[in-house]
């Protein structure tokens, strides 16, 4: 989404809009489909103006399937994503900046137009899990046969290591 610099106030307004999934969707299609995102995601956004700097706060919400790295069945799950993003005139920007921790989220603007889009991707994918998992209590598929374990059991034999260190196996600690 494009905000017009010059239509920016003192005065806080809010909106809300549709932010469209479908560069982001191909960015996680590769090389494995762990995430589907909905055609849209739904943005409610407050912004507003402080001399030449830019505010922007909101929240990101929508529901995302993705797929379990245990079990690989489908599961769906809510996304809803703070955010806070600051845009200062790209003239007042450092050339060599000492970035502390309270800058991650400044950004720099040129022209007349600022883009929360490209910010927002970024914060999204941030924000995916890193390993995604249908529940904590998922057990997973047997490494034998396959077969789903939170949907049912199987009489595989479970290997139990190397059979060169068994002895090892029978040795207690002591402390």
């Amino acid at each position: 989404m494009k905000f017009r610099v010059h239509d920016i106030e003192a005065a806080a307004k809010e909106l809300r809009y549709d932010e469209p999934t479908q560069e982001l969707a191909a960015l996680l299609a590769r090389p494995v489909a762990e995430f589907t995102l909905p055609p849209k995601l739904t943005v409610n956004v407050s912004y507003y103006r402080a001399g030449n700097d830019l505010f922007f706060q909101g929240r990101v919400d929508g529901d995302v399937k993705g797929t379990c790295s245990r079990c690989l069945e489908e599961y769906t799950f809510p996304l809803a994503l703070e955010f806070a993003f600051v845009f200062a005139p790209h003239s007042e920007r450092n050339p060599e900046p000492d970035l502390e921790e309270d800058d991650a989220d400044l950004s720099f603007y040129e022209g007349d137009e600022v883009d929360l889009s490209p910010l927002l991707r970024d914060q999204i994918l941030l924000a995916l899990p890193t390993r995604p998992i249908c529940s904590e209590s998922c057990a997973g598929l047997c490494p034998q046969c396959g077969a789903n374990h939170n949907v049912t059991s199987c009489d595989c034999h479970t290997e139990e290591g190397d059979p060169r260190l068994a002895i090892l196996r029978k040795l207690k600690v002591r402390a």
